[in-house]
């Protein structure tokens, strides 16, 4: 894996051979990772891996044409003949009247923020698995544990660089260190299976493992003897660790392209109060050591902190420079890269602004309720906003828990629920969507 001032100078190359081939216009990106992982299971080294990987992906344009390929190949023999590939596609291709580089008026020009992404050095297989054996051996140790499907820890590294042949050029690396532990309690058709992880850019960033295998380990006990729910309409309230989710689907919705293709529910609702007044939610890419943290967007924008809703209303939508030219706007900084094509639109550190109740004030007035600390399948839809997921976690009575629930779907629609939802004041700050318990009124609720 090349150095980010290493993977710049190759994303160059590779568009000056890119122009060189005939390119009107070029991008390079250069994306290298390398990982190690260690398991435990049941005391004993389960599986060791290590992955390196690298890959040049290059677009090109030939007027609107575009076209875009990629490749492991680093050879100036294999890169020479990528580009003329890339050429020759792009001059097949139909037009598109939205294809092109980010407007080079835009374009960051820097000096790019430090974020303090890259711990420096890098665990040794030892350490990781001394670390995994803790985190298994404290989860085995709470009362009820029955079996172990095991410990781990991870560390890895990124570097990323992009370069166009409009002028700009930056890259940038990062690091990232993960612990978790997987158990079972209970006894034949009774067991019940959870798990507890978390990840961060630094390892000292990391709670202890003895920390994240007790927490797995009481999950799982937690969840033994599970009920079911009676079916009917009733609060449902989101634990932070699924909670994100919901978030995950107003960005989906929020997204430029979507809207460009009229395959969102958010569609008309733009300048209406979807949710109280009070709700806020920020995309903060500049947060230090942030899991999804940028200096730059993967078109070379600048990035900055955006309040997505304020005021109960979404503030607007997120686009690259092709939804942009599409619906006539201005690009946001939230292009982001995947493997080798045109860049898509994600967020980078999305958080919930905290409440003013506790999590117990919040459920003290629900007779009868639902607390999900699990969701299941895939059951929504981007264009209706219709929602509909299995879920298990505790049933709420009294306004306290008041045993563990399991095979339960959740209905309704999220327009709806966003207008009924209520955070708490327990934000969490460790995830790459952050936010407190949820508290949504009013959904279906499928059991018994």
């Amino acid at each position: 894996m090349l150095t980010p001032a290493a993977a710049q100078d190759r994303a160059h190359d590779l568009v000056t051979r890119a122009r060189a081939a005939g390119a009107d216009a070029a991008e390079g990106v250069y994306a290298g990772n390398s990982s190690q992982a260690v398991q435990v299971r049941l005391g004993q080294l389960e599986d060791v891996e290590r992955s390196e990987s690298e890959h040049l992906a290059l677009r090109v344009f030939a007027g609107r044409r575009s076209a875009s390929i990629a490749t492991s190949d680093m050879s100036p023999a294999a890169l020479a003949e990528l580009c003329e590939r890339a050429v020759a596609m792009a001059r097949l291709a139909p037009e598109d009247p939205y294809a092109g580089l980010a407007p080079h008026e835009l374009l960051s020009r820097g000096p790019f923020p430090d974020l303090d992404l890259a711990e420096p050095g890098e665990p040794d297989p030892a350490s990781l698995r001394a670390a995994a054996a803790e985190a298994e051996d404290a989860a085995r140790a709470v009362a009820g544990v029955t079996n172990s499907e095991g410990g781990s820890a991870s560390a890895g590294r990124s570097s990323f660089a992009l370069v166009t042949s409009d002028g700009f050029a930056g890259a940038y690396e990062g690091s990232s260190s993960g612990l978790s532990a997987s158990v079972i309690a209970g006894e034949g058709g009774g067991m019940q299976r959870d798990y507890a992880y978390r990840t961060a850019r630094y390892y000292a960033d990391l709670p202890g493992p003895g920390e994240i295998g007790r927490q797995a380990g009481e999950r799982a006990v937690a969840r033994l003897n599970p009920q079911r729910l009676p079916s009917g309409p009733r609060p449902v309230v989101f634990a932070p660790r699924v909670g994100g989710s919901l978030l995950g689907h107003l960005l989906g919705a929020m997204s430029g392209s979507a809207i460009a293709r009229r395959a969102s529910f958010l569609l008309g609702h733009e300048d209406e109060v979807l949710f109280d007044p009070a709700v806020r939610v920020v995309d903060d890419p500049l947060i230090r050591r942030g899991l999804r943290s940028r200096p730059f967007d993967g078109e070379g924008l600048p990035v900055a902190a955006r309040e997505l809703v304020t005021d109960g209303r979404i503030t607007g939508w997120l686009m690259d420079s092709a939804a942009a030219r599409q619906l006539g706007l201005a690009p946001t900084g939230h292009a982001v890269r995947g493997g080798s094509g045109a860049p898509g639109v994600g967020p980078s550190n999305l958080h919930l602004a905290a409440g003013t109740t506790s999590p117990a004030a919040l459920m003290a007035d629900i007779a009868d309720g639902f607390y999900v600390t699990e969701l299941i399948g895939q059951g929504v839809n981007g264009i209706t906003g219709d929602y509909s997921r299995g879920a298990a976690g505790f049933r709420i009575v009294g306004g306290e828990l008041a045993g563990p629930v399991a095979e339960v779907t959740i209905a309704g629609n999220l327009l709806a629920m966003f207008a009924a939802l209520t955070p708490a004041s327990d934000l969490e700050w460790h995830r790459a969507i952050n936010v407190p318990t949820i508290r949504v009124d009013g959904m279906t609720v499928a059991g018994d």
